[in-house]
């Protein structure tokens, strides 16, 4: 008998039909991957699993959970089930965690909830299930709150809470999609070994082919609800029988058309960046005395010329944020200079910067979060024109909302709707046509694809190979995906621990990294070709 077994699985939030006769099973020691593009259902499926719908919903069918309906079960049944039998992982870590709690209390509560255990035996099994996800107590003592720790090391927490009690099934609902390659390679290196020794399945929810290709054993690709293709993992990824699944694979490994243009870089370097160091003040640990300071960013140099394309490439923690902070006057440097266009800008005072963010804009992670909900488009992508030398008339603004708009794909008349009524790949769309409204020189582009669905991935960085074709705009864009850095950019810079520790052609330093940093982000990042071969290998 199949450890989760959901047969002709139906749900309706409303009259809305979110599944439509999902079919899939799981056994013991099993990782199943569950794949499709953002609303494909993905994340309804695990959550009818949890029994965590939304109100109005309203699911048929059968999921059968170690032999037990789940949908018959009342919630005082799945109170027991959850965390006890059926642990998940959610996507981010920092709003799955309470941040007035410390993280010694937040494993050992549901210890103690599930099994009646003593506080001393409860936190006894939670030092052990800290150390077994790599935070031993002698670095990361109990007493550490959420904030105190990295994104890779709160998703650990998130781990050891769902894994501490040994549940039967685990669903991890893109585990890793904020995490750098390393982390990631170490999240899923965990979770792999918990299901070998536990015998636990996995349901992995990842929009990552790579990283399922090199993981899970089955998988089951999921359009609108419906289930387009099921099967054996490397054949499924080998063969791409399906129209759909071959769609996904070839999105997942698509390179961008660059246009070539030439401008004039007479003039010098569009950003100059010289000697740039950020330092934070250490935390007193006597009455009269502090720790060392911290240097974020430590002696950093480079140029970006008008046009050019460069990737900021390292781990979380490098420095990354903090550099990027700096070069938009966000955050001021300890020393060093920054110049953009010929003007030193480091030193300048609030009113002074106008032009030069005029010049400069930014694209972040997550458009939804850097959007007011209660604004429409045309008010959220005018935003900036107000950096512009003189008022624009009403008119004016608006037929610049529609260049803009028409410039990234979204048709004039959705000026009208507000952020709710986007995709997340639209949203995307939306923050580009924000930062180009002004006509910028230059785009920092902060992780701007790292969270959406390989299709729409696609179709954003071609916007930007187009972008930066069409109109000559330059930019620095910070990620940990390298097959992003390969797709876009002309330059990367490695970072380490504050310094640019390699750089040079995008391409000739990722294919051979000379430094331990450009190695180590080489070596853990997921490659969809590798991992087929080597699955083939290991069967064959």
């Amino acid at each position: 008998m199949a450890l989760l077994e959901i047969k002709n699985l139906s749900l309706k939030i409303g009259a809305f039909p979110a599944l439509k006769g999902i079919d899939l099973a799981i056994e013991p020691g099993e990782i199943r991957a569950l794949v499709g593009e953002s609303g494909s259902g993905k994340s309804m499926t695990a959550l009818s699993i949890m029994k965590l719908l939304p109100s109005g919903a309203k699911a048929e069918g059968q999921i059968r959970f170690n032999g037990k309906d789940i949908l018959a079960a009342s919630e005082a049944d799945m109170c027991q089930l959850r965390g006890d039998d059926i642990g998940m992982v959610f996507q981010e870590p920092m709003t799955a965690l309470n941040p007035v709690k410390t993280i010694g209390e937040q494993v050992a509560e549901g210890i103690r909830l599930h099994t009646g255990a003593s506080r001393a035996v409860a936190e006894e099994r939670t030092l052990g299930i800290l150390d077994r996800v790599g935070l031993p107590t002698a670095k990361f003592p109990l007493s550490r709150y959420p904030h105190e720790l990295s994104g890779g090391q709160r998703q650990r927490v998130v781990i050891a809470i769902a894994c501490a009690l040994k549940p039967k099934l685990l669903i991890a609902d893109e585990p890793t999609t904020a995490l750098d390659v390393v982390l990631q390679a170490q999240i899923l290196d965990l979770l792999q070994s918990l299901v070998d020794e536990e015998k636990m399945g996995l349901l992995l929810i990842s929009h990552d082919l790579a990283v399922v290709a090199d993981m899970a054993h089955s998988i089951t690709i999921l359009r609108h609800g419906e289930v387009m293709d099921n099967g054996e993992t490397t054949q499924i990824l080998t063969e791409q029988t399906h129209p759909y699944t071959r769609q996904l694979a070839q999105a997942s490994m698509h390179v961008p058309e660059r246009t070539s243009h030439h401008h004039s870089r007479t003039n010098g370097p569009l950003l100059s960046v010289r000697n740039l160091q950020r330092s934070y003040r250490g935390s007193r640990s006597r009455f009269f005395a502090r720790s060392e300071d911290t240097k974020a960013v430590d002696d950093v140099t480079f140029d970006i010329q008008s046009g050019q394309s460069m990737a900021l490439v390292g781990r979380s923690g490098c420095g990354k944020s903090t550099l990027a902070r700096m070069i938009l006057a966000l955050d001021r440097p300890t020393a060093g200079e920054i110049e953009f266009g010929s003007q030193r800008i480091d030193h300048l005072k609030e009113d002074a910067l106008r032009p030069v963010r005029q010049n400069m804009q930014v694209v972040f992670q997550d458009p939804y979060g850097s959007f007011n909900p209660r604004h429409k488009a045309e008010r959220l992508v005018s935003e900036p024109l107000y950096l512009l030398d003189r008022p624009l008339s009403p008119a004016e603004k608006r037929d610049r909302v529609d260049v803009a708009l028409e410039r990234v794909g979204i048709p004039r008349q959705d000026r009208d709707k507000y952020p709710h009524e986007f995709s997340g790949g639209q949203r995307q769309r939306l923050a580009i046509a924000r930062a180009i409204i002004t006509e910028p020189k230059l785009i920092v582009a902060d992780e701007p694809v790292s969270a959406l669905d390989v299709s729409i991935r696609a179709q954003i960085l071609d916007l930007f190979a187009d972008l930066n074709g069409r109109l000559g705009i330059a930019y620095l864009f910070i990620t940990h995906d390298l097959a992003v850095a390969r797709a876009i950019t002309d330059t990367v810079m490695v970072m380490s621990d504050g310094k640019i520790v390699e750089r040079g052609n995008t391409d000739e330093v990722l294919r051979n990294p000379q430094s331990d940093a450009g190695r180590a982000l080489v070596q853990a990042s997921p490659d969809l070709h590798k991992a087929l071969a080597r699955r083939i290998g290991e069967q064959g």
